[in-house]
């Protein structure tokens, strides 16, 4: 693999074992945020881990193997689709890859009748460092979902937003805009971007005056992974991170 995160248990489910949990968050994706992960345990940044439309578990997996010992997590999802038994398959993967069960709470529940006093009480309290938001893609559940993140969030905490840019869901843009718009504590500091059409970009959010713990160290860790021109956000910019950074050539 060209990329690591820093997590050998992590590294090693992301290119051996990624693709037997079907799901649609890229290889790449799950690198970058575990690295992140890395860099809050590094800094001493402790806390739970959330997620929000779980599904297999592709993504979520990735997030526990790179937790540490007594931060729990939490994986939300209807796990209606395609079928109740995807709730079974997600319990089946987190055995056979080594994830310490133990520490996981899976809710079956839709996350618009969830608050955030159920959120804390899932990871038996503690703020959440790391929150993963691929839930209903409408703009109103996604500031729902964000409303949720943002309560129980450590406050050098990450929120990872999935399915951002992408040509399907185009208006989950602007919720983004019209969440942060409302919350000007809040920015985000790094895009994630696509594989392909379906392993879609991902905006990672966090506080103004955390976002110097994570940017350089990013820029610094994945520098050929770097797309020069940023991400511009009006009053700041984020750093964007791509699997093939360039600019379109035009004959």
């Amino acid at each position: 693999m060209k990329y690591s995160s820093g997590i050998p248990a992590v590294d090693r489910y992301v290119e051996h074992d990624y693709d037997s949990v079907f799901g649609m968050s890229s290889q790449f994706a799950a690198i970058i945020a575990a690295h992140v992960m890395d860099r809050q345990t590094k800094l001493g940044i402790k806390g739970n881990i959330a997620e929000i439309g779980t599904f297999e578990g592709r993504f979520y997996i990735a997030m526990t193997l790179a937790t540490q010992p007594g931060e729990r997590g939490v994986g939300i999802d209807t796990f209606e689709w395609p079928s109740p038994k995807v709730r079974d398959k997600l319990h089946a993967h987190m055995e056979r890859l080594g994830v310490r069960t133990a520490d996981q709470t899976i809710l079956t529940a839709n996350s618009e009748n969830l608050t955030a006093a159920d959120i804390s009480k899932a990871v038996g309290g503690g703020p959440v460092r790391f929150f993963h938001i691929d839930g209903d893609h409408t703009p109103k559940a996604l500031k729902h979902d964000l409303d949720l993140a943002y309560a129980v969030m450590h406050e050098k905490g990450v929120i990872c937003l999935d399915d951002m840019l992408h040509p399907g869901f185009p208006l989950l843009t602007v919720a983004v805009f019209d969440w942060l718009e409302k919350h000007p504590d809040m920015r985000v500091f790094c895009v994630i971007d696509r594989e392909d059409i379906v392993a879609a970009p991902k905006f990672m959010l966090c506080r103004h005056e955390a976002a110097e713990l994570y940017e350089q160290d990013l820029l610094a860790s994945f520098p050929d992974w770097h797309f020069e021109a940023a991400s511009q956000w009006e009053k700041w910019v984020a750093i964007v991170l791509t699997p093939h950074p360039r600019f379109a050539i035009v004959e």
